[in-house]
């Protein structure tokens, strides 16, 4: 069993968080309940726990990172005893090298052209739609903002070119559609300086 040398229970231990092959996050509506799932996934398969925190409104988010299979077992393992109180889940085989630092609030985008906001229902739906956004379309990921302050909602900020940001958009929607977890999106063609300071 390993263990994470970038995030555990919330914290950021290195300024860098560690390059990974496959993402899997989970989410509860307890956190009694959340902890222990994040117990079973640790003992379930060789991953890194690399996210186990509290968020609001009392939810908990456990994400791991390894092989795909490993992760795909752990994810597994977790469901179990989350219970009635799984809110979302989801593995990443390929995870983008830009995704784990805009998690993590690491990221040094070049904030260049638009900007591009997805708002999800849910945390993990958020992780999910990053990860295709910057896939599908040459932008830069500025952040993923993961339930504190947001009602266990999720947000992701992302930068370029305007129509390289639209596609992202339309990529990330249609990589949530299945599951109903989208609220909202929208494009900034050219944001307001002072709204670029705030957001960063």
């Amino acid at each position: 069993m390993s263990t994470s040398s970038g995030i555990v229970s919330g914290g950021i231990l290195g300024a860098i968080p560690p390059v990974v092959e496959s993402l899997g996050c989970l989410e509860t509506r307890s956190v009694a309940l959340g902890i222990e799932a994040a117990d079973h996934m640790c003992k379930a398969a060789e991953v890194d726990l690399m996210i186990a925190m509290p968020t609001c409104p009392g939810k908990y988010l456990i994400a791991v990172s390894g092989q795909v299979a490993a992760v795909r077992a752990s994810v597994e393992a977790g469901k179990e005893p989350a219970g009635d109180s799984l809110v979302d889940f989801t593995v990443i085989p390929s995870v983008h090298p830009q995704v784990v630092p805009a998690m993590t609030a690491v990221s040094d985008p070049d904030i260049t052209g638009a900007v591009g906001i997805i708002e999800t229902f849910s945390m993990c739906a958020s992780v999910k739609a990053a990860d295709e956004a910057v896939k599908s379309a040459e932008v830069h990921l500025v952040e993923i903002r993961l339930g504190r302050g947001l009602a266990g909602k999720g947000f992701v900020v992302l930068t370029g070119h305007v129509a390289s940001v639209r596609a992202a958009l339309t990529a990330a929607v249609t990589s949530l559609q299945e599951e109903a977890l989208l609220i909202a999106t929208t494009v900034i063609p050219s944001p307001h300086p002072a709204l670029m300071e705030k957001i960063l």
